[in-house]
């Protein structure tokens, strides 16, 4: 471990999170802390084109700046754009850099690109020595000693410099606009500002992450009237998969098919305005967890550090020997720690879990489905 360098006089800091939405919502603890220390700070966000559609709700956050890295999955191949992001950042005379990474990723490609940017101070965790591409180097521990939930990890880099939050909540700002824009959308399918209940997300990045459509229908039905309409949301490429499960659901419970409806601001309204959020282990439950909203996490074993953070919940699943796999796709092919959950455990969580925190349900919808 290096001794901290002197970070407080680092007003301009460049905030590297190149992966996914998810990734950067659950760091945003440690952006907190780092505005905390000075809330004259300016703090730009380096951040994949998912990742960088989230900045106009962090409130943290002076700017944002897109980059798909070719170090990271689904990045690009373009060395010219490689040049353009060096120069960029070199315009921009950042005094420090903090680098957050998951424990499987490296930092050195993102802490070589802040050198040849000429960003002086540079902090992140690394497994290898990094010799003078980090000035603040925390050795790497996970998973060998220890795995940490991924917004405890951020917030234990930033602490390396003095950077604490007043509150480790996740962070998250929602728009008036967006949530008039979002009952605007609802008020024709006969949903009012009172009519949400619960939302149901199916959908994930990661096939090895998603809940079978069929026993997601099943919970449904289960379910039925009992905790109010039951909103399904996706994106556009899920709504094939958002028509299957209302189809297998039948007309037992009333549901509103929003996937491919909404914008990033109007969902995260959504789900502020709903009782629960059921869902995948994927972006909307970090949503949830910033807004405050219980969630029921159909957790697939794949990582063990991204459950729901500092909001009620449930997790469930399936233990299986192949648990903590870190893989897209099931290397086992046989999806046993998602499969093996039934829907009436799902059916019951949710009751249980909205019993619980005491979140009024929404009132039947009449007619939706």
């Amino acid at each position: 471990m290096t001794p901290a360098s002197n970070w407080e006089d680092a007003r301009r800091v460049l905030c590297v999170r190149l992966d996914n939405m998810g990734d950067v919502l659950m760091t945003t603890p440690a952006l907190h802390a780092l505005k905390h220390v000075d809330p004259a700070r300016h703090l730009t966000l380096l951040a994949s084109r998912s990742g960088a559609m989230l900045s106009p709700h962090l409130d943290d956050v002076d700017e944002a700046v897109s980059y798909d890295a070719p170090w990271v999955k689904g990045g690009h191949h373009d060395v010219a754009a490689d040049r353009r992001i060096i120069e960029n950042l070199r315009q921009r005379h950042f005094d420090a850099a903090v680098i957050f990474t998951v424990y499987s990723q490296s930092p050195l490609p993102a802490a070589l690109l802040c050198r040849l940017a000429g960003i002086p101070r540079v902090l992140a965790h690394c497994r290898e020595n990094p010799y003078s591409l980090l000035s603040d180097w925390l050795p790497e521990t996970e998973p060998a000693q220890r795995t940490r939930h991924e917004a405890q990890r951020q917030l234990d880099l930033v602490a390396h410099v003095g950077a604490f939050p007043p509150a480790a909540g996740l962070r998250f700002a929602t728009r008036e606009a967006d949530r008039a824009g979002l009952y605007g959308k609802l008020a024709p399918l006969g949903v009012a500002a009172s009519g949400v209940g619960v939302v149901a997300h199916c959908g994930a990045s990661a096939p090895s992450r998603r809940y079978p459509a069929e026993s997601y229908a099943r919970a449904l039905a289960l379910l039925g009237d009992r905790a109010g309409p039951v909103m399904l949301t996706g994106d556009a490429s899920e709504q094939a998969l958002t028509a299957e499960v209302a189809r297998l659901c039948g007309p037992g419970a009333p549901l509103v098919d929003l996937a491919g409806h909404l914008n990033l601001g109007e969902l995260a309204c959504l789900i502020e305005d709903a009782a629960l959020l059921l869902s995948n282990n994927t972006g909307p439950v970090h949503l949830a967890a910033a807004l405050g909203t219980p969630v029921v996490d159909l957790y697939a074993l794949t990582n063990p550090q991204h459950t729901p953070w500092r909001v009620p919940h449930r997790l469930l699943f399936h233990d299986v020997p192949c648990r903590n796999c870190y893989r897209s796709v099931c290397p086992e092919s046989h999806h046993g720690c998602l499969r093996g959950v039934p829907p009436q455990a799902v059916c019951d969580a949710v009751l249980e879990l909205l019993a619980e925190t005491g979140r009024p349900s929404a009132r039947p919808l009449a007619g939706a489905h």
